[in-house]
């Protein structure tokens, strides 16, 4: 069986792209689900890694951390305003259809 992607949301993100995940049954959390509202970035990479979760964000803070070479799941990035929520569920689940964990592992998409 191949192993799927997870994807957790920080707090920038709409909470109705996580629940459109969910109705395709694709595995998703949140940062004010997790009550992790005000942790750092640094804070929100770790959990992602130790969780095997990529992290969907508007957060440029989240490219810094990368080219800082800190180790991630994986990064999906989204300018703010640039997408509609429908058209950011749609991209995540190509993502999901397409990309592995070990695939997602220390890379960025950027949608």
């Amino acid at each position: 069986m191949i192993e799927r992607l997870k994807f957790h949301l920080d707090e920038s993100m709409d909470n109705a792209i996580a629940e459109g995940l969910r109705r395709q049954k694709i595995d998703v959390t949140t940062t004010p689900g997790l009550k992790m509202l005000g942790i750092s970035d640094e804070e929100q990479v770790a959990f992602a890694l130790q969780s095997g979760r990529v992290i969907l964000t508007h957060d440029a803070d989240f490219l810094r951390l990368h080219r800082q070479g800190f180790e991630h799941a994986g990064i999906v990035y989204c300018q703010q305003g640039r997408r509609s929520i429908g058209e950011i569920i749609r991209s995540l689940i190509r993502i999901w259809e397409m990309q592995t964990p070990a695939s997602m592992f220390k890379h960025i998409e950027f949608i």
